[in-house]
């Protein structure tokens, strides 16, 4: 089988399955483990898969972005853990900016309502349940991006630059020690960026599966925001840290 013979034969095999393993790249191509691994690494190369142990997997679109329902399903164990880790950080008559996000949301039931705190947020439903705990909110107007419940758009931004805060806690889709903090949606990216500068300090909160990886749009560097998250994999720990603080949370 010829070299592009194979390669059209694993990105159709990752595009049907979302996941291919070296061992039935083996049976079906009957080719070496390392013609495979090589075909793998030249691939990854061009953009077409990312590799895994032992196989690759379909590479995410970069302006793909999951309903609020699909992602509170993932990693929702660690999402509660780095939620409660970044409302232990608020303090008394802190005035905070809560991004709209599935982990965002979950700080939430850990906020105390004795703080005298002030909250301005951009989520239809973060502003629901922040009114529910009798904690004084803001929400911002614009038009309502339905997949993620974030209002968006001039009327936002309007708002938006009217307000400082002494701390932001930002959902993020991606963190990536080149590209920085990334969103699928330009829109959203920039009311995330214009949120973070006008904070004293933010925190970005992050599941492990977000690292190293990229979409669309990028928010800010990574010297901009903090982050919070469950684990940093080890072997970009120390490459991140050179750029921010990390604080992980048992899960």
């Amino acid at each position: 089988m010829l070299t592009e013979e194979r390669y059209q034969h694993i990105l159709t095999k990752v595009e049907e399955n979302e996941i291919v393993t070296i061992n039935e790249l083996l049976l079906t191509l009957k080719a070496s483990e390392s013609t495979i691994r090589r075909d793998l690494q030249n691939l990854e190369n061009q953009g077409l898969l990312t590799r895994i142990h032992g196989g690759a997997k379909k590479r995410p679109r970069l302006n793909f972005e999951a309903t609020m329902n699909e992602k509170q399903q993932q990693f929702h164990a660690e999402k509660i853990a780095i939620a409660k880790a970044a409302a232990n950080l608020i303090t008394k008559e802190d005035v905070i900016y809560l991004d709209a996000g599935t982990t965002t949301i979950e700080m939430i039931p850990f906020i105390p309502n004795d703080l005298s705190i002030k909250v301005v947020t951009n989520s239809v439903k973060h502003a629901s349940l922040l009114v529910d705990r009798e904690i004084e909110t803001i929400i911002l107007g614009g038009a309502i991006k339905l997949s993620t419940n974030a209002t968006l758009g001039h009327e936002t931004l309007r708002q938006l630059q009217q307000f400082h805060f002494s701390k932001a806690f930002m959902g993020m889709n991606a963190a990536h020690l080149e590209a920085g903090f990334t969103t699928p949606d330009p829109e959203e990216a920039v009311v995330k960026k214009l949120a973070m500068s006008q904070s004293q300090t933010a925190f970005v909160l992050l599941d492990c599966s977000k690292f190293q990886q990229t979409t669309f749009t990028q928010v800010a560097p990574l010297k901009a925001a903090e982050i919070i998250t469950n684990k940093c994999p080890r072997d970009i720990y120390r490459k991140f840290q050179l750029q921010t603080k990390i604080m992980e949370v048992q899960s």
